[in-house]
């Protein structure tokens, strides 16, 4: 399956989460069906001390799944293992036009770089294998080698990414 991915990136505080959501809003409306995929560089939980699932890990489940009416995950522990590639966890996803990925700066996918004068780091991402296609940003940018765009100007910056990944501007 040939998925249409691209990515957000940006180093933290940059607007990378705000980005994404304004992008899958956009491309929602447009009619398209969107998935994200969002890199955490720290320990994180999505489940919490006291609920069942959470009991279920802490007894020594590898994976636990949460069914409901209206939406269903499957946490998977890691425990010795190495974190998946992005590759592995693409080829998880269930189909659809456009995943949106946040974070993953060293991959080679085409993306986006947001930059905000609040950034913890306002140096330009590394870019060693010209995966940056674009920088949105809230301030002024001298000298860019691809074409920049207002950080809230989600128009345009969906109409690139629809243009960089054959994707269309609405869903047939």
């Amino acid at each position: 399956m040939n998925q249409r991915i691209f990515g957000i990136t940006g180093w933290k505080n940059s607007g990378k989460t705000t980005l994404t959501c304004k992008l899958v809003e956009e491309f929602t409306r447009r009619g398209f069906r969107v998935a994200t995929v969002k890199h955490a560089h720290h320990l994180f939980d999505i489940d919490h001390d006291g609920t069942d699932s959470y009991r279920h890990r802490q007894a020594g489940a590898g994976e636990v799944a949460i069914v409901s009416g209206r939406r269903w995950a499957i946490m998977h522990e890691l425990g010795e293992e190495q974190e998946p590639s992005l590759n592995d966890i693409l080829a998880r996803l269930s189909p659809c036009d456009l995943v949106l990925i946040e974070g993953y700066k060293r991959e080679s996918h085409p993306k986006i770089e947001a930059r905000r004068l609040a950034a913890a780091d306002r140096a330009p991402v590394p870019d060693i294998d010209a995966s940056i296609r674009a920088i949105a940003a809230d301030h002024d940018i001298a000298d860019a080698d691809v074409p920049v765009f207002a950080l809230d100007d989600i128009a345009a910056i969906a109409d690139m990414i629809a243009r960089e990944t054959g994707l269309g501007e609405t869903a047939a």
